[in-house]
């Protein structure tokens, strides 16, 4: 699934909340320390080809330190309503129209 867009997080460690997850993740992949809000929305996805996700999205609505991307190719902030414009991995895309048509956050 290269080239597609995803939010920042990965999988959750033993002995660790969703929120700690979130945290760790942020701190490993930008660099930030992040203070995680209240959840935004679960989703669970089955990918046709096999493989599914069970995701869970928090809201950041701030953080300390300077984003440093390790591991993404690019890193945008966009407005909610220009999400749709960007090709997003499958599980998110329900997300994604959400955040745009102003039904999250």
């Amino acid at each position: 699934m290269a080239s597609l867009w995803e939010f920042p997080g990965g999988k959750i460690e033993a002995g660790e909340s969703p929120e700690q997850a979130l945290a760790r993740e942020l701190s490993e992949e930008l660099g930030i320390t992040a203070a995680i809000g209240a959840p935004v929305t679960h989703i669970r996805h089955n990918y046709r080809h096999g493989g599914a996700v069970d995701l869970q999205f928090f809201a950041v609505h701030e953080f300390t330190g300077e984003i440093d991307n390790q591991i993404y190719q690019q890193v945008r902030w966009v407005k909610f309503e220009d999400l749709t414009g960007y090709e997003f991995l499958a599980a998110d895309r329900g997300l994604i129209r959400d955040l745009a048509a102003g039904k999250l956050l």
